[in-house]
Order: C-alpha cells, then sequence, then structure tokens
C-alpha cells in the first residue's frame, strides 16, 4: 500500500522483518502526493511489480513510471491477488482523486486509512468490518493552532480534504468500531504538530479490548496477524498480516 520510501529504505525495512521482496504481487498507490510514490518507479522496474491506481492519479503522478506496469482502479473496487481480496473507495483528501483501501482474507479485514480530511460514509462503512486498521491521527488540534505553520496551511490541514485530528480519529473510532476489532495502528502523525504520547492519551481511556499503538515514520511495525502478534519474526497462521511503510 503505496510507496513513499526510497526502494533502498522499503527493501532494508522488508529484510528486518525477514520479508522478501520477491513475494510481493502488487503495490496499491493512494494519490499522487510525493510521500506516498516516491520510490515507485525504481521498486516497479527492479522487482517488476504491476502498479493499481485509478486514471486520475496516474495522470497527475509526475514521477516516471512505465505504463506497461500500471492496472488501473475505480473509486469503488474489487480486487484479488492471491488469496487477498482489495475493496477501494474514495475519500475527501487534497488529490486528484484519491482512495483508500481495506483487505480482506477469508472473513478477516485489515484497514489503510490515511491522508484523509473527514470522516466519510465510505470510511465508516469499512472502518466497521475491519479486525485491525492503520488510521490517520495527523495532528493534536491544540499543537496545530498554536504551532508556527502559516495560517493557510493551518488551514488547508484542519480543512474537509486535509488529515484526521487526533479526535476525529477517535470519534470514528468510538462510534464505528466492530466488537472484534483487535489491533489500532495510529498512523501519519505530523512530526510538527502531534506527538505518539499525545496521539496515544487521546485513546488511552476509549481502547478497552483494542490494542491501540503508533506506527512510526522511523521504523517498521511489527508484523502482525488478525489471531496473534508475531514475535521474534516468525510467521503466524493467520487470515491477514500486514505491514506499511511510509511517511
Amino acid at each position: 500500500m503505496d510507496a513513499g520510501l526510497i526502494c533502498k529504505e522499503t527493501i532494508r525495512r522488508m529484510r528486518s522483518l525477514d520479508l522478501s521482496m520477491n513475494k510481493i504481487r502488487a503495490i496499491f498507490i493512494s494519490h499522487e502526493h510525493i510521500d506516498h510514490v516516491r520510490g515507485l518507479d525504481v521498486l516497479t522496474r527492479t522487482f517488476q511489480i504491476p502498479v493499481y491506481m485509478n486514471e486520475k492519479t496516474r495522470k497527475n503522478h509526475h514521477q516516471p513510471l512505465e505504463e506497461k506496469w500500471v492496472r488501473y482502479l475505480d473509486d469503488s473496487y474489487v480486487v484479488d491477488i492471491g488469496a487477498l481480496r482489495i475493496h477501494t473507495f474514495s475519500k475527501h483528501h487534497d488529490a486528484a482523486d484519491p482512495i483508500s483501501f481495506r483487505v480482506e482474507h477469508q472473513g478477516h479485514s485489515v484497514g489503510v486509512f490515511t491522508d484523509i480530511g473527514m470522516v466519510c460514509e465510505n470510511l465508516q462503512h469499512h472502518f466497521s468490518q475491519c479486525h485491525a486498521a492503520f488510521l490517520e491521527a495527523n495532528y493534536d488540534e491544540d499543537m496545530l493552532a498554536n504551532g508556527s505553520y502559516p495560517i493557510y496551511l493551518k488551514k488547508r490541514i484542519s480543512g474537509d480534504k486535509g488529515h484526521l485530528s487526533n479526535k476525529q480519529a477517535l470519534h470514528l473510532f468510538q462510534e464505528y468500531r466492530p466488537s472484534f476489532m483487535q489491533r489500532l495502528l495510529l498512523a501519519h502523525l505530523s512530526q510538527h504538530n502531534n506527538h505518539p504520547d499525545v496521539a496515544l492519551a487521546t485513546f488511552a481511556t476509549h481502547a478497552k479490548h483494542v490494542k491501540v499503538e503508533v506506527a512510526s515514520r522511523h521504523h517498521p511495525t511489527v508484523l502482525f496477524s488478525t489471531n496473534t502478534q508475531v514475535e521474534n519474526k516468525t510467521a503466524p497462521t493467520s487470515p491477514v498480516q500486514l505491514n506499511i511503510f511510509g511517511s
């Protein structure tokens, strides 16, 4: 899901988890912003991996990318890659035609929900089906308001096509998490307008049985399954395994 890191860093992080790049069958791109496509061209050329994106994202993706690797998606599209079924849906963000993803296998689902300006019905629907999810908690409202960013940028971040705040993410979690959700990874935290401790504190008294943690921008998250966390890099017997590398 997305390719925001340079190829060498993606390979390094995969190896640190004993994962092989040669097992990757597809890359899905949510939108054309550089922090989601920086490593895409080199990854596709080096490992000959097909790339799934919609037409507007392709037209606005100005990095080199050979057309032979591109597979086009619609806003609401389901595609099967091996035993996994990937659901895509449109969302609110300041890109050409942004989409998000939910990965399903044998009734278990993991969602990747970042770069979203507002909680819409699509997000509510897919979040409510997830056993685990990466959910954007980009900024703390007070830190953004009192920070050094110019006014126009603060408005862009907090606008309906910007990013989700800690409070917006918490509201989605409180109202739409399913009873079977096991794990929530808070993702895409701003370096200047949020802090892992602040984001976690927002969720601390509301998590209940769900394990809530922050997905670091600097290190890969532990490989996990929707049945049990994987320790010591041991492969699980699980319906879904997922990791996300990006900023």
